[in-house]
């Protein structure tokens, strides 16, 4: 009698298969259930299962799947357009007795707009800060177009003496709107109200030209945008002019000018959006994540955030189903799948084709 040996486990020697593991990566990074109610709910089903075990579970599922996380970075980063946020992952400081600030920050692409192929992708990497270099190091070798907001730490992309050479940078309507809406809703706000107006009319083109050809947006908006662009340049700078130097609305008005060059962009290339929305809606999750599990457990507890989230996100921005796609990783993964093939492993890989 000869018995072949058993499948390799995630969990070694242990009874939780990989689809119990998937079931809870999926329950803390894309339901927003904490680790302490998962125990919780098992509890209620007589299945006793400490914080501590469901952790451990999880620290083992993000190492396993550290090598498909970087090889989606790798994929982003020959995109010849991307968006790039980043926002607060709050990590717990022991020796403090309290909470410090990392960041997780994510690189997206969605390339749908304008009928582009590449799936849409998002990846999030943890780092403890929010300096420069935290923007900088991750984006070695990536050249072409990133859309951001004005955080003063991606200039140092766009600089001539960037090893590979400068990334153009382009801003985003979106938070220039945001500050003249801000200002209208406190009543009494001519100039607000008629800036936003003209930036009304911004998005009414691209409602209209989503979906279209890279060739057709750019006629169209070289047709529609740009005049509204050049008469609201004109306009910005009158007003500029008339009201106190202190006011809000001249510090809206002034950061519009100030980033003017870089908001023009999407006129000349119909694969520029006119905001950053893509990536601020992979944020959302983060943020819900953030509320309801208060913080990360360690820096380590953040690098595990990015990597499963990245993931998951993905899955969801490729109509997959991240629990499966997590079970069938796994398992792979523990069983040697070959590195070579690692592309098999990539979310958009489990698509349903398109009919």
């Amino acid at each position: 009698m000869v018995q072949a040996p058993a499948p390799a486990r995630l969990i070694e020697g242990g009874l939780p298969t990989e689809a119990l593991v998937a079931h809870v990566l999926v329950g803390k990074y894309a339901d927003h259930l904490p680790l302490y109610r998962q125990s919780q709910i098992y509890a209620r089903q007589g299945i006793e299962l400490d914080r501590s075990t469901l952790a451990d579970w999880v620290g083992r599922a993000a190492a396993e799947l550290r090598p498909v996380h970087e090889r989606l970075f790798e994929h982003l980063k020959r995109s010849p357009k991307l968006f790039m946020d980043e926002t607060r992952a709050p990590v717990l400081d022991p020796g403090r007795r309290r909470t410090k600030s990392g960041y997780l920050w994510a690189l997206a692409r969605d390339d749908r707009p304008w009928g582009g192929t590449d799936p849409p992708t998002v990846a999030y990497l943890y780092a403890p800060g929010r300096g420069a270099e935290h923007a900088i190091g991750p984006l070695a070798g990536f050249t072409g177009v990133l859309q951001v907001d004005a955080y003063a730490a991606y200039n140092a992309l766009a600089a001539p003496a960037r090893e590979g050479g400068p990334v153009t940078l382009a801003y985003c309507w979106s938070h220039v709107r945001r500050r003249f809406y801000e200002i209208a809703q406190g009543g009494d706000a001519p100039i607000a109200e008629a800036a936003l107006q003209r930036i009304n009319v911004l998005y009414h083109v691209e409602a209209v030209i989503r979906g279209q050809a890279p060739e057709q947006r750019q006629a169209a908006r070289q047709e529609h945008s740009r005049p509204v662009l050049d008469d609201l340049r004109t306009w910005l700078d009158a007003q500029l002019a008339k009201v106190p130097r202190r006011a809000r609305i001249a510090e809206a008005i002034r950061y519009a000018l100030k980033l003017w060059s870089g908001l023009r962009l999407f006129l000349d290339d119909g694969r520029i959006e006119i905001d950053t929305n893509v990536v601020e809606r992979t944020i959302r999750p983060i943020a819900l994540n953030r509320k309801n599990a208060l913080f990360a457990g360690s820096d380590q507890g953040g690098v595990h955030w990015g990597v499963i989230a990245t993931l998951i996100e993905t899955c969801k921005l490729n109509a997959v189903d991240p629990q499966a796609y997590l079970a069938d990783v796994l398992s792979r993964l523990v069983n040697r799948h070959p590195a070579s093939q690692i592309d098999q492993l990539m979310p958009w890989a489990y698509a349903s084709p398109v009919a």
